[in-house]
C-alpha cells in the first residue's frame, strides 16, 4: 500500500451537506477497497481560475490516504463517473522534509 493525496473539486451549486455526503461516500469507498483515510481537509468554496462547464466556483477537498493500486483504480473510476465531482487529481506526495533553523 502506498500513500496518495487526492484533490477533489465538487460542484459549487451543491450545499455543504451534499458536499460532505459526497466526500463521506468516497472515504467509505477507500475503506471498502482495503485502504485507509489518514486526513480529510476541507478547503471550502473557492473560485476557479477559469470557467469549467459553465461553472465559476467549487468546493475543494484534499484527502490523504493509503491504498493499493487495484483499489485506487476503482476509486478513480468512481470519481470519473460521479456527477457531483467536477475535477479530481491523485498524486504521490514527495518525501516531507523537516526544516531545521
Amino acid at each position: 500500500m502506498r500513500t496518495y493525496e487526492l484533490m477533489m473539486i465538487t460542484r459549487g451549486s451543491l450545499d455543504e451537506t451534499a458536499v460532505s455526503a459526497t466526500v463521506d461516500r468516497f472515504t467509505k469507498l477507500i475503506g471498502d477497497q482495503g485502504g485507509s483515510v489518514e486526513r480529510v481537509d476541507h478547503w471550502g468554496k473557492r473560485p476557479f481560475a477559469y470557467e469549467i462547464d459553465h461553472m465559476t466556483d467549487g468546493y475543494y477537498t484534499v484527502v490523504d490516504l493509503r491504498i493499493g493500486s487495484p483499489g485506487l483504480d476503482e476509486v478513480e473510476r468512481q470519481l470519473r463517473l460521479t456527477d457531483e465531482v467536477v475535477r479530481h487529481k491523485v498524486v504521490r506526495p514527495g518525501a516531507r522534509v523537516k526544516r531545521v533553523s
